[in-house]
Order: C-alpha cells, then structure tokens, then sequence
C-alpha cells in the first residue's frame, strides 16, 4: 500500500455536540489516532515536532465547530505550519449555520454544515485517490460552472438509477437537474409523496421539513421496500430530526440549498459496489 494511498484524515476538537458526533460517527472509518488537541501545534516548535513525530501529511483536517468563534486564524496557522500542504476544513454544527450561510468566518476555511460532511468528504477522497485535485483546492472566488467542471471529472462511476420526489414540481425538477451530475439517472420526477412501489435504486426526495407524517411515511416505505436507498433533504436538519429520519430507515439527510459534491459523495457511498468510506480510500 503507498503512502499517498495510506493518508488520513485528521479531526481537531471535540465530538460533544450531537450534530458533531453523528458526523465523526459517519467518516470514522478514515479517522485515525490523530484526533488531537489543538494545543499540540500551538507554536511553530511545537508544531514542527508533531509533523515530525510521523511524516504522513493527513489528507485533511477538519476543525469541529460546535459553536461561533470556537477556532481563530492562529489556529489554522499552526496547523498549517505543522502540514503546509494540507487542506482545512471546518465542519459547522447547527449554532454555527448562520455564520456559515454568510461566508467562511476564517480566510482558506471553508464552512462544511454537519450533515453534508459525509457525502462531501467522499468527494474529495474519489478526486484525490483518481490523481485530481479536487474542488476543495479551487479557489472560492472561481465562479461556479468552472467548480462544477472539475466535480463532474472527479469520480467516473456506474451510475445510480435514481427517482425524484419534492413537495412541488420546481423544487422536483430542480434535483433531477442536478443528479445527471452527481453521478445518477433520472427515472421518474413526481411531486407529494413518494410511491410505495419505487423501482429506482436510489429515492431523493426533499420534504421540505421533517414532520410525524413524513416520518411515518418515510418508516412505510423502507419497510416495504427494504433495498431502496432514501436520500432525505430537509431545509434545515437538526440532530434530532436527522436520527429521526436515519431511525425510520432513510440512509442519508442533506440540507438545503442542496449541495452537489455532498449527493455526488452520496451516490458513491451507496454504490453497490462499494461499502462507503473508508472501502475505496485505505488508510494505515
């Protein structure tokens, strides 16, 4: 196994937060025994001994934020200073989302909500694991078709035949717009509620927000049909209301305005093929 292959992920800062433990829960497989203080890169001294204590620059490191100004900018620059090359993200829990909605609080941070961290992180494993850079290392000022160019290019994949389901027929056609690239095929568009008798492999269907009745709906249809992978988008997911809907059988929540590396990562995660992350991107 090579070292690039071998490179992992990095998490700084605590996972108290529920939002933020869901999150570490779901990319534990490419953690590893670097989940480590901050303080440990506090000075440039202290920080060129942690780099050297194991020369492997970690992929990434995400900052858990569980709250406004919870990181500074000399945080990020110890950091940097330990591992110049490598990329840092911040991953935001729901205190911090408005924030996040206004722009990135720290320069060359950039602001990932909880619940996108997942299927994100997928993304940018598949483009660095294929050899590409990846949008994560685009500047943020570039404008967004040429983002979305280097995406489409990132994770060539069998597609995922995939039905739409919203609550009317603009927001129905604005996810299948965007599906074709992330990866997937569109099968069926609808608006409402979803059909018991999905045929598609994957069901997007964006309720708006989490109600009783949505979930019970939600609970129906797993339970009769057991191998279809629900992606449930929500305008504004909360912890409570994500494990809500992971508990009545949906196999992913995404926010909104709905992100395209985060349902590309998604479609990889439940590809066939493939047991998420950690299967296609082997760390030591």
């Amino acid at each position: 196994m090579n070292a690039i292959a071998c490179r992992p992920v990095l998490w700084i800062g605590e996972d108290h937060d529920d939002e933020l433990a869901l999150a570490r829960g779901w990319i534990e497989p490419v953690l590893t025994r670097w989940q480590t203080p901050l303080t440990a890169y506090a000075t440039p001294g202290m920080a060129a001994a942690a780099a050297a204590s194991d020369p492997i620059t970690p992929r990434l490191a995400i900052l858990a934020t569980d709250r406004p100004s919870r990181w500074t900018l000399d945080d990020a620059v110890s950091l940097s200073r330990a591992w110049p090359l490598m990329p840092i993200v911040s991953v935001a829990a729901s205190l911090v989302d408005g924030r996040r909605r206004s722009g990135p609080a720290l320069p060359g941070i950039e602001d990932v909500a909880w619940y996108d961290l997942p299927g994100r992180l997928e993304t940018w494993l598949g483009s660095w694991s294929a050899g590409r850079a990846g949008t994560l290392t685009t500047p943020t000022a570039t404008r967004r078709d040429e983002r979305l160019l280097g995406i489409m290019a990132a994770t060539p994949r069998e597609p995922l035949t995939v039905s739409v389901v919203a609550a009317t027929p603009m927001d129905a056609d604005g996810i299948a717009a965007l599906v074709p690239v992330a990866g997937g095929v569109v099968t069926t568009t609808q608006w409402g509620r979803p059909r018991l008798d999905e045929a598609a492999a994957v069901l997007v269907w964006d309720v708006g927000s989490l109600t009783v009745d949505t979930l019970g709906w939600l609970g129906i249809l797993a339970a009769n049909r057991p191998h279809l992978q629900i992606i449930v988008v929500e305008s504004f997911p909360r912890g409570d209301s994500v494990r809500a809907a992971l508990e009545a059988g949906a196999a992913t929540v995404l926010g909104k305005p709905l992100a395209i590396e985060a349902l590309m990562g998604m479609f990889r995660h439940l590809q066939p093929a493939g047991d998420g992350l950690g299967a296609d991107h082997p760390h030591c």
